[in-house]
């Protein structure tokens, strides 16, 4: 469960967080947030208590579009010089992202999500991250889950890796590949000239309201490793991040999975570059291919608790969401 923490009870256990205006820091920590006023407490307190920090910091509270209290929360803060409060407009988490690196006044900027606590160390692993040579393009680490309920039976370890679960080595490593492994945007950290170098988080990509939109985070490491940089992954770099009880459901990983298919169809559409012809007959190629595969078909329509039939099941969603993205779902 996420610890209880009230705002005004916040304070940095180090000096040098730098929440004004006047100060250059030297990592600016970006920590984008719709409607969650409820866990932004616990996940602001861990940052600003990771003790003191060989490099100064900044945090930045990026808010697209809240209706909540995120926004008295962010200028309470604000006003006490423990973080700048950022209004993102454009509802979107690439936009929020992109709102935060443009805002962003460190050379290295981190980002951190709403429903995540910072383990002890996690800001040093960033600085020793990036005072490598040659320094990295991107960098990130291993997220831990804070189960709200107890974990289902029936979900593998291969589908639980939708919940932002990372835990890919017990010694730091490069990611040549990030098909096979890959690292998260709760947890991911890039010098800001890199993130300007690829033009920031394609925002065709990830969720915006209440869609399920994805890999923003895997693709914007794609564009950093086909430049040159290296995708490195530090276990040391670790955070909790929520499994909420809300998703521990075989509705929400079909609908997730389903999701994903979509995502892979837009990441199609933005490398390839499809034209309408060449689309269609994709998506029909695709939709006959599953049609003549009986096994897949009874997968959609067979509800299982059998953890490795789910995982296949789930892996049935990504294929027919795939199609319908191909067919007209997707938009790029």
């Amino acid at each position: 469960m996420m610890p209880d923490i009230d705002d005004t009870t916040l304070a940095p256990a180090a000096s040098n967080v730098s929440g004004r205006s006047d100060a250059t820091p030297r990592i600016s920590i970006v920590l984008c947030t719709h409607n969650r006023d409820g866990y932004l407490p616990s996940a602001i307190a861990s940052i600003l208590h990771q003790g003191e920090t060989r490099w100064s910091y900044e945090l930045l509270l990026v808010d697209n579009c809240s209706t909540d209290t995120t926004a008295d929360i962010g200028r309470r803060l604000s006003e006490r010089g423990l973080l700048r409060y950022v209004h993102a407009p454009q509802l979107g988490l690439c936009h929020a992202r992109n709102d935060g690196w443009r805002a962003a006044r460190g050379e290295i900027v981190a980002y951190f999500d709403d429903d995540a606590i910072a383990e002890p160390g996690w800001f040093d692993a960033i600085a020793d991250a990036f005072s490598q040579q040659p320094m990295p393009g991107v960098v990130g680490g291993k997220v831990i889950p804070m189960w709200e309920a107890d974990r289902p039976a029936w979900l593998s370890d291969g589908i639980s890796l939708s919940l932002t679960i990372v835990d890919w080595s017990p010694v730091a490593k490069d990611i040549p590949d990030v098909r096979v492994e890959w690292l998260v945007g709760a947890n991911m950290a890039m010098p800001r000239q890199v993130i300007e170098e690829v033009g920031g988080f394609d925002a065709r990509l990830d969720r915006i309201g209440t869609n399920m939109l994805s890999g923003g985070d895997v693709y914007i490491q794609k564009q950093i490793i086909e430049r040159g940089y290296r995708c490195h992954y530090r276990p040391d770099m670790a955070i909790r991040h929520l499994a909420a009880k809300s998703r521990l459901n075989q509705p929400w990983f079909e609908r997730r999975y389903y999701w994903q298919g979509i995502s892979d169809a837009v990441m199609t559409l933005i490398t390839d570059r499809p034209g309408k012809a060449a689309r269609l007959k994709a998506g029909v190629g695709a939709l006959f291919g599953l049609l003549t595969s009986p096994r897949e078909v009874v997968r959609l329509l067979r509800r299982t608790d059998d953890p490795q039939e789910f995982e296949r099941r789930c892996f049935a969603f990504i294929r027919l969401g795939y199609i319908a993205g191909l067919l007209g779902k997707a938009r790029a």
